[in-house]
């Protein structure tokens, strides 16, 4: 059965969030932040941290600055979802109209977390998080944290005592802890970065 390219995209963001969603809670519910469990040997690592702000752990402005970065999202999250629409509309490059889709999926999971996960949740600090607790969450609307999870060490070892930086320390690449929503914003980028030309191409 033919299924059109806008149903392809609504079909992709919908999956895309499932899976997002579905792995952030079950973290959420059965582990403490900075608890870890190895997949695969010592470089693909299940590692629990919750994000406060924006990518790699910034904050900016206390609350104030994390319900203004939520509104920006938000704000974001529009403007792209609209320019999806419209790339539709205008039956571009197929790769183009899934890449947004990959963008918009990923955005709207972090939204997720930043605006409602603080209201549903209790504190994930010395025990896995309760779902809808009594007494309510451990914040409020736009102010929730962000879970991360995804951890691929793929170098852990340390500067040679001769190095000229940081000799002696450890060094460690991959080093950022990530998860679905984060991985479907870069990979929608970077495809969309390599094949501009040919999507931008057929795309007025």
């Amino acid at each position: 059965m033919y299924m059109s390219l806008r149903n392809k995209s609504i079909l992709l963001i919908i999956l895309i969030l499932a899976v997002d969603q579905t792995l952030k809670i079950i973290i959420k519910t059965h582990m403490v932040i900075g608890q870890e469990y190895s997949v695969i040997g010592n470089w693909f690592r299940i590692h629990f941290l919750e994000n406060n702000g924006m990518a790699f752990g910034l904050e900016w402005g206390g609350r104030v600055g994390k319900a203004a970065l939520s509104i920006f999202r938000m704000i974001a999250i529009a403007g792209i979802c609209w320019y999806l629409v419209g790339i539709i509309k205008k039956k571009a490059h197929p790769g183009l109209i899934l890449s947004v889709s990959v963008i918009v999926a990923g955005a709207i999971g972090n939204l997720i977390d930043s605006a409602f996960y603080g209201m549903i949740f209790s504190e994930s600090w010395h025990t896995p998080a309760v779902m809808f607790p009594e007494g309510g969450g451990y914040s409020s609307f736009l102010h929730g944290r962000v879970v991360d999870m995804l951890y691929f060490p793929l170098i852990d070892t340390h500067w040679p005592e001769w190095s000229p930086i940081r000799p002696n320390e450890t060094f460690v690449f991959f080093r950022p802890v990530f998860n679905i929503a984060d991985a479907s914003i870069t990979t929608g980028v970077l495809v969309i970065l390599f094949f501009q030309k040919k999507f931008l191409g057929e795309t007025k």
